[in-house]
């Protein structure tokens, strides 16, 4: 038996009869709060929630990098329950989406519950005692009947396998730990990556930099932005007429719905949206590009729109025609102290190395980022590697009782994070109600029940994009090392949604210390 493991079971079962939370909470990002805010309104209040940082609002307290935002309509991007009437653009910037966060946690009263710059190193259950263990990083332990875990997934940065990188004497920095007293102006930048994080960066970069350039492996599917200030006058409407807000939410969900969810989880029925969608980014681009159509071939994806997550920006492919501004697609060779060698032998001199090669997503000690270890000592990381990420709607692992992932395998919902989280939460307090309505102390999945839903997941898998538009050269973060694409979920908002309600608690096993 693992040494740790042994030492924290030990440590919880001489520490009380009882555990000291009945709910622990991993993480004061959106997810966290949402699991917090529904436990409150069930009145089952004996929880906490920890979080690694100082704050919350998880992504949205992290990321500072110049020109964030979100990249769906902010309509979309907030909780059905909390719309926000004061959104100052219709893609709102990263600040307010950081202070919306800040708001809902004072709003419904869960800055109590909140135990900052509090990271978890492992978590352990103990079938003697059907609780779990909690080691902190102080090296203290705390005891919980439930965890929810709502660590996200764009957590660990990661850094490009790049030979010399870490012989660069000048500026290096990732986007996900962006210095905002970082000053640009008249310095040479290169930015390795092209993904959504980029998109919003590089034009922003290209307002002050001396020169820039951008290092593309695979170019991105970029569509129109229909982004603009919101004017106070409808601000003022939202407040007074909720009803108009709630309308003007459907409208953009119904938009982000067929766009970035209905093309690619039902490609074989709908190759056409993915044609069409294709066609609206060439035309963005060529629309921004009109005197550069030596750049149209190398700007244009070769794999298929949703892919990997498609964005939108109505500046970013213009920023190629400044002089200023080069886009490489020379294999880079290594990074030498003064800058970038390409494999045709060409250095670049920069002062700045800007990384925006995105975060460690579906792989071990990542997701989730610290160890936790099941019914039978089992270790999830560990099980995952071993059998393929799966998870009972994305929420549940078999051997894994009393333990809920706010985002875990296919469960993503291309839209909004929001729905996802709202889903998953919602599933997660009905089986912990459903568990003190049965004086239960233990909730387990069925494995014939989870086995049956992984099944249709592969099945459904097979109708996506992922499988049938030349995605394998996308290198895209959907993808895992065995080829399945565990990140987004193959249904829509409305069915994810309809089933977190409506999944019969009698899937899951209830049973009490004393069975």
């Amino acid at each position: 038996m693992n040494v740790a493991y042994k030492e924290a079971i030990e440590k919880g079962v001489k520490q009380a009869a009882n555990p000291d939370y009945e709910t622990v909470i991993i993480g004061a990002g959106i997810s966290g709060m949402a699991a917090g805010i529904k436990l409150i309104k069930e009145d089952m209040t004996s929880f906490v929630i920890v979080e690694r940082a100082s704050g919350v609002g998880g992504t949205w307290r992290d990321n500072r990098y110049p020109g964030i935002a979100v990249d769906i309509s902010s309509f979309t991007y907030s909780f059905s329950f909390e719309q926000n009437p004061n959104w100052s653009r219709v893609f709102s910037p990263g600040d307010d989406l950081h202070n919306y966060t800040k708001r809902i946690a004072a709003k419904y009263g869960l800055y109590p519950y909140f135990r900052f710059n509090t990271s978890v190193v492992s978590a352990i259950f103990d079938k003697a005692t059907h609780m779990w263990t909690v080691e902190l990083g102080d090296g203290s332990y705390m005891t919980a009947r439930q965890i929810i875990s709502a660590t996200g997934a764009l957590i660990e940065t990661k850094d490009p396998i790049i030979p010399g990188l870490d012989s660069f004497k000048g500026i290096k920095i990732h986007t996900g730990h962006w210095d905002t007293s970082l000053d640009l102006k008249g310095k040479r930048v290169a930015i390795i990556g092209t993904g959504a994080t980029a998109v919003q960066m590089i034009p922003e970069l290209a307002r002050e930099v001396g020169r820039l350039d951008v290092y593309q492996r695979t170019p991105i599917w970029v569509l129109k932005k229909p982004d603009g200030d919101i004017p106070p006058i409808l601000k003022s409407a939202f407040r007074n007429i909720p009803l108009l807000q709630r309308g003007t939410r459907l409208a953009t969900d119904v938009f982000s719905e067929v766009v970035m969810v209905i093309s690619a989880i039902y490609y074989k029925q709908f190759p056409w949206l993915v044609a069409w969608a294709e066609r609206a980014g060439v035309s963005n681009m060529e629309q921004q590009l009109p005197d550069r159509q030596d750049l149209w071939d190398t700007l244009t994806p070769k794999y298929g729109f949703s892919c990997k997550r498609p964005t939108f920006s109505n500046e970013y492919f213009s920023v190629f025609a400044e002089e200023h501004v080069d886009l490489v697609t020379t294999p880079i060779e290594k990074i030498e102290e003064k800058g970038v060698v390409t494999t045709d032998g060409n250095l670049r001199e920069i002062d700045i190395l800007v990384l925006a090669t995105g975060y460690r997503v579906f792989e071990k000690g990542n997701f989730p980022p610290y160890t936790i270890f099941g019914r039978d000592g089992d270790e999830l990381g560990d099980f995952w590697e071993r059998e393929r990420f799966q998870a009972y709607e994305g929420v549940s692992v078999p051997n894994f009782p009393n333990f809920y992932n706010v985002l875990g395998p296919y469960s993503l919902l291309g839209t909004s994070y929001f729905k996802t989280v709202e889903g998953n939460t919602t599933h997660a307090i009905r089986c912990i109600k459903e568990a003190k309505k049965r004086n239960a102390t233990c909730v387990e999945i069925r494995q014939d029940v989870h086995d049956a839903y992984f099944q249709d997941i592969i099945k459904r898998q097979q109708n996506t994009i992922f499988f049938n538009h030349n995605c394998g050269t996308a290198n895209s973060y959907y993808f895992d090392v065995n080829g399945d694409a565990p990140m987004l979920r193959p249904s829509t908002s409305v069915e994810s949604l309809w089933r977190a309600k409506h999944f019969s608690l009698n899937n899951y096993v209830y049973s009490d210390l004393k069975k």
